[in-house]
């Protein structure tokens, strides 16, 4: 009866020791670093960052420099429609912050001002660089309707933890199928009957 008890007492063993092995395999991923531990304070200031993103995209604050200091010295945004980073990338403070102005001289020419940019269902990993995140975005307000609503693709970051607190190391805007390259907060001029150009690249 002993050795039965200790038979079975060892493959309990056994098979705890199999499942922290391969929880610690997962939590390092595929390059075999382990992955940054993540406090609740970390989540709460990551998700404030988000937070502050959304606000700063709305606003154009700082001529657009408040967007600019949420990236790290080296950090990039970009959008996409397939996923994939091309030569689009806005790296640097001072492109950062065009980008936040629509690439226009001022914050008044923002071409989606008066349109109110929704973060929502954000998921935060922990990863070896410090973490990752996917967010959708939604947005309100559109062509100068207070009711007009859109599904705008999702956000997938690289976070990391400055001296200054969690920013951005990258972010790519994954465009929703059909959705504008640039939204417009105010209405559309009446049609004259000419074709439409394409919209210029950016957010």
């Amino acid at each position: 009866m002993h050795l039965r008890n200790a038979s079975f007492a060892a493959l309990i063993g056994v098979a705890v020791l199999t499942a922290v092995a391969a929880a610690t395999v997962h939590s390092q991923g595929r390059s075999g670093v382990p992955a940054a531990t993540l406090t609740p304070q970390d989540y709460l200031d990551i998700q404030q960052l988000n937070n502050l993103y959304a606000y700063a995209i709305d606003n154009c604050t700082n001529n657009g420099y408040d967007y600019a200091d949420l990236y790290t010295e080296d950090g990039w945004f970009s959008a996409s429609r397939d996923g994939r980073v091309g030569a689009n990338r806005s790296q640097g403070r001072d492109r950062l912050a065009a980008a936040a102005r629509g690439n226009m001289k001022s914050c008044e020419e923002v071409p989606w001002k008066g349109i109110s940019h929704m973060l929502v269902n954000h998921v935060i990993t922990p990863s070896p660089e410090g973490a990752t995140g996917k967010v959708y975005l939604i947005a309100i307000g559109l062509d100068g309707d207070p009711n007009k609503v859109e599904a705008q693709g999702h956000y997938e970051d690289v976070y990391v933890k400055t001296p200054r607190g969690w920013r951005f190391k990258s972010r790519l805007h994954v465009l929703a199928p059909g959705q504008a390259a640039v939204s417009r907060g105010s209405r559309p001029a009446p049609s004259t009957g000419a074709p439409t150009s394409t919209p210029p690249p950016g957010k």
